[in-house]
């Protein structure tokens, strides 16, 4: 089974922009989408629907903002929108789709680049999301949480790490948040299965940062203890250009 998340930053400019028929390429069995940026009347299912996916939205309740999807070719037993927490779930962050006993989660968590305000929003939310996925694990045993996190981790995760170290993403409190979700039983199957290397999933629009390479890691294929003799391989696929972001693909044993 190949997953692959990706946060397009615009769901229909990326497809102006030749996601289709990347897509129709590497050809995954779930894409997870974030920052979809549309309401469920815009998507694009000209472009789409041919390709052979079914799609599942959840869009925030503000025009042009936030939101996820989740497109796939093998229809989920179920599907399941948002946390049941009215001032994230109107900003359509999380969604689940359930095969079995296996869910796959597409999320966008918050960014806190915009002031103190949102970065104390981000905060909450990271505490109120591990605590939620924490429990979710005792009906949904096997988990793969999908998406931008907003957060890279250690200093191999992010070209500057001296200079970033006061920047929403790399601070000392969202780092540690990171620590301990990991040490509840998840795990970053890029950096499991590639210990040492350095390569980015986000690259600001400025300074021409993705042609110099001054990324950030901050997108994940997260999943659970019970997930990991399923991995196969876990890489980041940074030649697709539909976005600020690349994506990242997830392979395991069905």
């Amino acid at each position: 089974m190949k997953i692959i998340t990706y946060n397009v930053n615009g769901l229909r400019a990326a497809v102006t922009k030749g996601l289709p028929e990347w897509l129709a390429n590497e050809q995954p069995d779930v894409l997870c989408l974030q920052e979809t940026k549309l309401q469920p009347e815009q998507y694009p299912a000209e472009a789409l629907d041919a390709l052979g996916y079914k799609h599942y939205l959840y869009s925030a309740r503000k025009k042009g903002y936030s939101g996820v999807a989740i497109l796939t070719k093998r229809e989920p037993d179920h599907v399941e929108y948002g946390m049941g927490m009215e001032e994230y779930d109107s900003e359509g962050r999380f969604m689940r789709a359930d095969y079995g006993d296996l869910s796959i989660v597409s999320v966008y968590h918050p960014s806190g680049t915009s002031g103190d305000e949102r970065q104390a929003f981000k905060m909450v939310w990271l505490e109120k999301f591990r605590q939620y996925v924490v429990e979710l694990q005792r009906t949904r045993p096997k988990l793969i949480l999908c998406g931008d996190y907003n957060i890279c981790h250690e200093a191999i995760d992010i070209h500057d790490p001296v200079r970033n170290a006061t920047n929403s993403g790399f601070l000392p409190e969202e780092r540690e948040w990171m620590t301990r979700f990991l040490n509840e039983g998840f795990i970053d199957t890029f950096r499991l299965l590639h210990p040492d290397k350095q390569e980015y999933t986000w690259w600001s629009y400025r300074f021409n940062s993705r042609a110099k390479n001054k990324g950030w890691r901050i997108d994940y294929c997260m999943v659970n203890e019970p997930v990991r003799p399923m991995l196969k391989d876990a890489r980041i696929l940074n030649d697709a250009v539909h976005s600020d972001h690349c994506p990242m693909m997830l392979e395991i044993a069905d």
